[in-house]
């Protein structure tokens, strides 16, 4: 049976607009995004079918190019739509961040970091720079390591705050282990960027170690 001949209740698109997206599943969701099914399929069943071979929702969103566009229905096109959804995402998150104090809102600092972080096959250490009113000014990767660290130089971080005019920072990096639990490394390489950035009157207001379920903050720990 087609969507349309579905029941009005169940069909994807007019149960979003009912009761909002959150009331959807991950396939009622991605069937929306795919827009149509194949022979024999509607969106909702080839939804299905593609969360159970990709397992689940974020490895779909995750897959590269050729292993997205290698599964049935799925192309190029739907590759690039995808690609422009999930950066679109990304730059709201953003843009909520650079009108509110990043103190005030740790949820979207949580949410934006690990969707930037969380995906990354090898160590990547950031930063968000932040005005003298906590607002974000930029987000930057400033180094890449392998799967289990990255080398972090203090200098470099203090340099790239001065040139954004920094008034503090969030420090953060991921865990590509996707266990979020900080090492005794985090928290020496911590010490020391306070420690440089405290001389030039910057703040480091958290770091946020990004693992695969969860974010966790250095200040909620009373690490910082």
């Amino acid at each position: 049976m087609a969507i349309c001949d579905w029941p009005e209740g169940e069909r994807p698109r007019e149960k979003l607009l009912n009761l909002g997206a959150h009331a959807l599943s991950d396939a009622e969701l991605l069937a929306i995004f795919l827009r149509t099914g194949v022979t024999g399929k509607s969106a909702v069943d080839l939804a299905r079918d593609l969360l159970t071979d990709f397992g689940g929702l974020r490895p779909l969103l995750e897959s590269s190019a050729d292993e997205f566009c290698a599964a049935h229905g799925l192309g190029p096109a739907k590759y690039v739509q995808l690609q422009a959804v999930l950066e679109m995402g990304q730059r709201h998150l953003a843009a909520t961040l650079e009108r509110e104090s990043a103190l005030e809102s740790p949820a979207a600092v949580r949410t934006y970091l690990s969707s930037r972080l969380r995906h990354e096959p090898r160590e990547v250490f950031a930063c968000l720079f932040l005005d003298n009113r906590h607002r974000v000014i930029k987000f930057e990767p400033l180094f890449f390591g392998t799967i289990d660290a990255a080398s972090v130089y203090p200098r470099e971080v203090v340099r790239r705050a001065l040139e954004h005019n920094a008034a503090a920072v969030i420090l953060a990096h991921n865990h590509p282990s996707g266990v979020a639990e900080p090492s005794r490394a985090d928290k020496q390489i911590t010490d020391r960027l306070v420690q440089a950035l405290a001389l030039v009157d910057i703040r480091v207001l958290d770091h946020m170690v990004v693992g695969d379920a969860e974010v966790v903050s250095f200040a909620e720990r009373g690490l910082i």
